[in-house]
């Protein structure tokens, strides 16, 4: 039953919501939207809620100082928009959305109330205080063993967060051993990434094992009296973790009992100057009579506003609603019987791995199903993780046809998850206990179950990849680089997402932040453009080192690759030791080293380190001596570069553009000639990093280029491909690069260098001549993602670390 009291209309009221929380809150507000509110949403970011939020207000719940300011801020501007109310359906934020009330005078729970109830030792603390049954409870510090906290205890104990939610970490031991192996992998594991309700705090404490049936008492209060209470039974948890595996409602358990319990509920909540809300209590029934276990200040977790709606026809959410917004409600009776009786199960991985297969009815007869998961994400089973697939329920009009109903539709789920072993890429974890290692092998799963998924997708289904575009991000630079940087992500993001892909950018001028969210937006492959780190060119292949630790597939070539084609020198060292035709060319690290003064000239004199033609000027051609060694001094005291001298090859330029891979079939896209016989007097047959990036009129106008080449002989064009190919394997490239060949004016070609990281924008050369072959701008974004993905596919972890090809 809806609340129909009268005067009550939620049609127009200003709630401010704390917090979407993540997907499986969806049903909240949809439903407030439905009842015509107005929902303004304070949140970190625009997400999923968007199509349900009127107003938004950007900031980090963790800050509350800043939340409070973030709204008062909104106000002001806003006056209009003054909240009727504030809620939160997300535990983490329990404790904001008090200080919200407090502040702004709304209906609430106040703050210190707040903190006493989430704060599980201070909670134990107060029911002690005011002769309130509690278990034997102790707080575990880290100066002394944890056995020296609980000495006056009696084992079996329950070893949890002070604050949680979710039964994550909730350990029962038996003995001071086990006690110091779970104390230390709480420690060691304990992060509000993987529950967030404990970005409140992570002191641990211990308490008494409590016998008994467990119990969910979901009340409505209302000017500190009941107005309607629920009370539902829990299935029995997979201990020692307290895995909730199910639950049923009505209970089972006698009137008698069940008074007793809804008595004890309302005395604490009296008795801590709780006056308004939707509470969820936890209490269990045993042996000693009722005893609680926590009081969650918000509504019970997502399958309890389905039981108590079918099972009594409440919506827990418009009424938490009307409270909130200060309307009365009248006491909501319920008949002896319930509307309906309901069962549901949660669907519990046995263990951590890969989902590989999962196979879902549309719908349930009499009930519904949610699953949370898909085909190649990482399931985390404990002690790695807490988490569940999704959940079921069903109804009936008896409590056994609702849990034969609930069966059925359990067995109409498929689901697999695949164990990682030496043939995947995760090998098995050996532990001296069943709790030790646990994060390290946790973030295996998760990096593991990356490369597995990238592994198994099936190419028509690539574009349900989460693809991160790695690159460097520069709002309004007037730097032609760092623009060119910045515009390329946007458009290869913007292509990706036309074809069904979800792209995240990933912006390494900010490298932690990168890092971040790779691992909490569950990146699956990442497309690599990083080209600075830093604001260094030297570290941009770091970025791949860095996919490589955290087990995240990427495109392009790995880091040996990336670093060793930065450098120049080493690069003409290789291509000679293989006999690749490149120019002549000498090398100076230092002023004090010496060069060959018998240098063949003219040369070209070129940092050695540096990409995008940075220090390449017309000045940096020599036709003498002292041309070479002014050059020279130039580029190692004012640039402060280590020198290449190279032979200078005067006549035509090819761009040779390559995709695939050394162990794998490759193509060679067709040639891209420029001819510089246009430039005038005075301007080298090259391109100086003004005519590549300053837009420079005299070589736009005296440099042709011919995509594909005319005129060019088949046997040159040939060689000038194999040549490139060759130097494409000796420096390791992978999924896709560009070699630069020279011509001298006998016809024979040269090596000049090998890009394993060419710009790949629209008009660039190699997206272009790939346009001659057929592939449109799409077409060759997803041809890089599936040459990477077959890269992946099939071998051993880091195989496309080993230079085979050398």
């Amino acid at each position: 039953m809806t609340n129909k009291t009268r005067g009550n209309d939620l049609k127009g009221k200003k709630l401010l919501i704390v917090n979407t929380g993540n997907r499986k809150k969806r049903f909240t507000l949809k439903r407030l939207k439905e009842l015509g509110c107005t929902l303004i949403i304070l949140n970190v970011a625009e997400n999923w809620a968007r199509a349900y939020a009127s107003h938004w207000i950007f900031a980090d719940t963790n800050d509350h100082a800043a939340a409070l300011q973030a709204i008062a801020d909104f106000i002001l501007v806003n006056p209009d928009l003054d909240p009727d109310g504030v809620m939160t359906f997300w535990e983490d934020d329990v404790l904001l959305t008090s200080r919200i009330s407090d502040f702004l005078g709304l209906k609430g729970i106040p703050y210190d109330i707040a903190r006493l109830a989430r704060d599980k030792f201070l909670f134990r603390s107060f029911c002690k205080d005011n002769n309130l049954p509690a278990p034997g409870y102790a707080l575990i510090d880290t100066d002394k063993p944890a056995q020296h906290y609980v000495s006056q205890l009696r084992y079996p104990l329950v070893v949890k967060p002070v604050y949680g939610a979710s039964s994550a970490f909730v350990v029962r031991v038996e003995d001071d051993q086990q006690l110091r192996e779970t104390v230390e992998y709480i420690r060691e594991n304990m992060t509000s990434e993987v529950e967030s309700a404990l970005a409140a705090g992570t002191t641990i404490m211990a308490e008494e094992y409590i016998d008994g049936n467990e119990v969910d008492i979901d009340i409505l209060l209302q000017n500190g009296k009941i107005k309607f209470w629920s009370m539902s039974d829990n299935d029995a948890t997979r201990e020692p973790f307290f895995v909730e595996t199910g639950q049923c409602i009505p209970t089972r358990l006698s009137p008698s009992q069940q008074a007793e319990l809804v008595d004890l509920a309302e005395e604490i909540l009296e008795r801590l100057g709780v006056g308004h809300g939707c509470i969820h209590f936890e209490a269990k029934y045993g042996a000693r009579g009722a005893m609680p276990i926590e009081i969650n200040l918000r509504m019970g977790g997502d399958e309890v506003y389905y039981f108590v709606k079918e099972a009594w026809g409440v919506d827990l959410v418009e009424s938490a609603a009307l409270i909130a917004t200060g309307q009365y409600i009248r006491p909501i009776q319920k008949p002896e019987r319930p509307k309906k009786y309901l069962s549901g199960k949660y669907f519990l991985p046995a263990h951590s791995g890969l989902l590989t297969s999962l196979s879902v009815p549309k719908s349930v007869p009499h009930g519904e199903i949610e699953l949370f998961k898909d085909i190649g994400d990482p399931v985390l089973a404990p002690p790695l993780g807490y988490e569940y697939l999704g959940w079921v329920y069903a109804m009936a009009d008896t409590m056994g046809e609702a849990e034969e109903r609930v069966e059925r539709a359990m067995g109409s789920v498929t689901i697999e998850i695949a164990k990682f072993t030496r043939g995947s890429s995760l090998g098995k974890t050996k532990r001296k206990n069943s709790l030790s290692s646990a994060r390290m092998a946790k973030d295996a799963v998760i990096g593991a179950a990356r490369i597995e998924m990238i592994r198994s997708i099936e190419y028509e289904n690539q574009n349900r990849l989460h693809v991160g575009i790695a690159s460097n991000g520069f709002a309004d630079s007037d730097d032609p680089i760092e623009a060119e940087l910045t515009s390329d992500a946007q458009t290869i993001a913007a292509t990706l997402e036309q074809r069904g892909y979800k792209t995240t950018f990933l912006d390494f001028n900010h490298p932690f932040e990168a890092v971040k969210k790779i691992t909490d937006a569950r990146i699956d492959i990442v497309f690599n453009l990083c080209e600075r780190i830093n604001q260094s060119s030297l570290l941009e292949p770091h970025a791949a080192s860095l996919y490589d630790i955290l087990r995240v597939p990427y495109t392009g070539s790995n880091p040996f690759t990336l670093g060793l084609c930065l450098d120049k020198i080493r690069v003409k060292k290789l291509l000679s030791f293989h006999h690749i035709p490149t120019p002549r060319w000498d090398y100076m690290y230092s002023v004090s080293d010496d060069y060959d003064r018998d240098f063949p000239l003219p040369a070209i004199v070129k940092p050695a380190n540096s990409d995008s033609s940075i220090g390449i000027t017309n000045d940096s051609v020599v036709e003498n001596h002292g041309e070479l060694k002014d050059r020279i001094d130039y580029v190692l005291t004012e640039l402060k570069r280590p020198v290449l001298i190279e032979e200078f090859i005067s006549e035509d330029e090819y761009d040779v553009s390559i995709m695939g891979n050394w162990d794998d079939s490759q193509r060679i896209l067709p040639l891209s000639r420029s001819i510089f016989k246009d430039l005038p007097d005075g301007y080298w047959h090259m391109y100086p990093y003004e005519a590549k990036f300053l837009g420079s009129t005299i070589h736009k106008k005296g440099i042709e280029v011919q995509r594909p080449p005319k005129g060019v002989p088949a046997k040159l064009t040939s060689l000038i491909s194999e040549i490139a190919l060759d130097a494409y394997n000796v420096v390791g490239c992978s999924d896709y690069g560009r070699a630069e060949v020279r011509i001298d004016a006998k016809g024979n070609p040269f090596v000049l260098e090998v890009n394993p990281n060419p710009s790949i924008g629209p008009t660039d050369c190699v997206p272009t001549v790939a346009a001659l072959d057929g592939l449109d701008y799409g077409d060759f974004l997803e041809e890089i993602l599936r040459l990477a993905i077959r890269r992946y596919r099939d071998r051993p972890p880091y195989h496309h670390l080993q230079m085979t090809t050398l």
